[in-house]
């Protein structure tokens, strides 16, 4: 099975004919069986929060919500880093949080985004084991933003362990050279899901961290020849596990939308029971 979504909802306008408003959850889910939300990375929502977004979707439709920041050791980057018991005890009020998604069978998977000092050292790979036990009967997926997790001989190693612990390794699409970034690993680790971020490929956005570089760094348009490269490694994806979800990511300049529909179209593929689509008359 493949399915296709986009982060967070509201900034989409050509789902709703290049309108200048936000897009409404209920209309981003007439094109997409899947979202991912980033709002509890920053704080934990209210269970009434989330049973207002359920509210709004049909009866298959999921999402991927972002872990908090503290379960990703953000913390650890400012000088007044969480207390074991605080990091686990949120752990807890996640897992209480989201309690009518997994009821309902709407959580795809729990993104564990690592910052870029999140490096492979004992204490990570160790951290990583502690997930799996936090979290077990819980769909996890983690994304490596430092370099040191890949390499040769390397991420053969890194994918086995996660294989072992039944974590999927999101397969990331972003710039990169020799020195930063992480590279484009197409790698299955778990039977369930293989979720592949796609970032955008713009360098000079990704790099430069003056100014505005968060609405720089996404600021990319696939081509169709490169979405062809991408169809063909999802094809093979799909042999080694349940599910391929593509999440677009590239939205500095509102593409991820357009991006998205057209893979697609290029793969064939057609998603069931989906909300109705609306027409905005006012």
């Amino acid at each position: 099975m493949i399915t296709i979504g986009l982060t967070t909802f509201s900034e989409h306008p050509s789902l709703i004919d290049d309108s200048k408003r936000k897009v409404r959850l209920s209309e981003y889910s007439a094109h997409f069986p899947v979202v991912e939300l980033d709002t509890p990375f920053y704080g934990i929502p209210r269970t009434e929060v989330i049973e207002h977004w359920q509210q709004q979707v049909s009866n298959n439709f999921q999402f991927i919500l972002k872990a908090n920041q503290v379960m990703t050791m953000h913390d650890q980057g400012s000088g007044d880093p969480v207390s074991n018991e605080e990091r686990f005890t949120k752990f807890n009020e996640y897992k209480r949080a989201i309690t009518p998604l997994v009821r309902a069978g709407r959580l795809k998977t729990i993104l564990f985004q690592f910052p870029p000092y999140f490096a492979r050292k004992v204490e990570t790979i160790e951290y990583l084991r502690r997930i799996s036990m936090f979290m077990e009967g819980y769909p996890v997926s983690v994304e490596f933003r430092n370099p040191s997790w890949y390499g040769k001989n390397i991420i053969d190693d890194v994918a086995g362990y996660l294989k072992e612990l039944g974590l999927d390794l999101v397969v990331v699409d972003e710039p990169h050279t020799t020195n930063m970034g992480i590279p484009f690993e197409p790698l299955v680790t778990n039977k369930d899901l293989c979720m592949l971020r796609l970032h955008g490929r713009n360098i000079k956005g990704w790099t430069d961290t003056t100014g505005d570089w968060r609405g720089k760094r996404t600021l990319y348009r696939y081509s169709t020849e490169e979405l062809a490269q991408l169809k063909d490694v999802v094809l093979k994806l799909q042999d080694q596990t349940r599910e391929v979800c593509i999440i677009f990511n590239n939205n500095a300049g509102r593409d991820a939308a357009d991006n998205a529909l057209e893979l697609k179209k290029m793969l064939g593929i057609s998603f069931g029971g989906l909300s109705p689509l609306q027409m905005d008359l006012f």
